[in-house]
């Protein structure tokens, strides 16, 4: 092994990280700098024997490629935000960083995803249904904010050996991804996938659709947010990871992401909806909704009395879950335009001080919004399992991540993708209050799913599957 005076700092640092430890067993974590290299490029080359991948994608801001397992939690049931932060808790308490003074960019992080529902109904069926909650501390952890960048590596060691064999490993991976970096970033984009011209989502859309305006209309709920699926036979599996560098031009403001379990499925998308960020004691959460496609510059938006009343309903609740958990959460007073793509949608940022709040704490609080259920959220959350002819599974649930020093990011998972082998769902849905029309909220879905579908641009290949209406 080399004698470089920066892989013997690396090694002393690895070797002080084994002494240090409290039990036989030591769970270590080992950073180098590494600039330049791109996380979403780079992806494929960290881990090659655990299939587990996730991708976090907010550049210009966090950029974070992750890979294997090294601690990980699946749970179904009850109490999934309060076990998944004793999880967090735990696992990063017990971690040792051997560098512990990296910017807040490369701390060790604990990976999310979550469920929509606390529990699926096809789990009791289906033993590999999607879990209510994964919790991941992964092996290989690559992290970039504007050009600086930091490889990390975590790893149980049960003596110095296998200490010094991991700093081995980390300083391996650093050597091999600065050697590939002009060769990742002069790779050239995979050729999109084709698709039909066929909607027959909005055939199944019809009949929840006119349901979920009764129930509106006749003031049984305030706001229902029903989804459709539209799905697609695909003529070899799908690649996420060109389609999320190509969606980094064409959803900039949004944040980019992909979960993968294992070999064959990804959950992928572009979320522009913030559920939570934590830093320090400062919470912020995103209030989105009121839609608005192309041609408009957002004026009619913000004259459009449906779309102000269902962004209201949006913000009241909000700020009021925030206040029943003790915060004192600060609003403006008029919504602002943000635009994501082709959409635009209304934007009210939340802020409050949380402090002596654990961030999973105020998910619970928040999940799910009525920007992505409806409400009142029981009533609402019923008629969804009623209306929907299929598993929401990762849709409009948090995904996201949370550090070392308890920050934390989850984004509301939406303008999202399921692949698995040659299927791929697109699910997408619109938020109906009181005096919405069917034209529009069909329209709205159409723009909704075009984010990835119109990634799929070719004129073969592609066959959309059809779903049975219900009746």
């Amino acid at each position: 092994m080399t004698a470089d005076p920066h892989f013997s700092s690396l090694l002393a640092a690895a070797r002080k990280g084994w002494q240090d430890r409290h039990c036989d067993d030591a769970l270590l974590s080992l950073a180098l700098p590494l600039n330049g290299v791109d996380p979403l490029l780079a992806l494929p080359l960290l881990a090659q024997t655990d299939a587990f991948r996730m991708l976090w994608d907010s550049a210009p801001g966090l950029s974070l490629a992750a890979s294997g397992r090294c601690q990980h939690l699946d749970l179904a049931g009850t109490k999934r935000f309060e076990l998944a932060q004793r999880f967090c808790d735990m696992t990063l308490g017990r971690l040792i960083d051997t560098q512990p003074n990296t910017p807040a960019q490369a701390r060790p992080r604990v990976l999310l995803a979550f469920s929509f529902f606390e529990q699926s109904s096809e789990r009791q069926l289906d033993p590999t249904a999607i879990p209510s909650v994964q919790a991941v501390l992964s092996r290989w952890q690559l992290s970039r904010q504007g050009r600086r960048g930091w490889l990390r590596l975590n790893g149980t060691v049960s003596d110095a050996a296998e200490a010094r064999e991991l700093a081995e490993r980390l300083w391996l991976k650093a050597h091999d991804l600065s050697q590939c970096q002009r060769e990742l970033s002069e790779a050239p984009n995979a050729s999109t996938i084709s698709r039909t011209s066929v909607r027959s989502w909005q055939d199944c859309y019809r009949g929840p659709l006119d349901r979920g305006l009764d129930l509106v209309n006749g003031n049984h709920l305030h706001k229902l947010v029903l989804a459709v699926r539209q799905s697609f036979e695909l003529e070899r599996p799908l690649d996420p990871l060109p389609l999320l560098k190509r969606l980094r031009r064409q959803q900039a403001g949004s944040c980019r992401f992909l979960w993968q379990r294992r070999n064959g499925e990804a959950f992928f998308g572009a979320s522009p909806e913030r559920l939570l960020s934590l830093r320090g004691s400062s919470l912020r959460s995103d209030a989105l909704a009121g839609t608005a496609g192309r041609g408009d510059d957002g004026t009619l938006l913000m004259r459009s009395d449906k779309d102000r009343r269902e962004h209201e309903l949006v913000v009241e609740t909000i700020t009021g879950l925030l206040q029943q958990s003790g915060l004192t959460p600060w609003r403006r007073r008029r919504p602002q335009l943000a635009r994501h793509g082709q959409l635009t949608h209304l934007h009210t940022p939340i802020t409050a001080d949380a402090s002596g709040h654990s961030a999973l704490s105020l998910a619970e609080c928040l999940h799910p919004t009525p920007a992505v259920a409806g409400l009142p959220r029981r009533e609402a959350m019923a008629w969804l399992r009623a209306l929907e002819p299929f598993e929401r599974g990762w849709y409009a649930a948090p995904i996201g991540w949370i550090d070392s020093a308890g920050d934390a990011e989850l984004r509301v998972a939406i303008r999202c993708g399921h692949a698995r082998d040659c299927r791929l769902d697109l699910t997408a849905g619109a938020g109906l209050v009181r005096g919405s029309i069917a034209e529009r909220e069909l329209q709205e879905v159409g723009l909704k799913l075009a984010v990835l579908a119109d990634q799929l641009d070719q004129p073969s290949g592609v066959r959309e599957r059809t779903q049975t209406p219900l009746h």
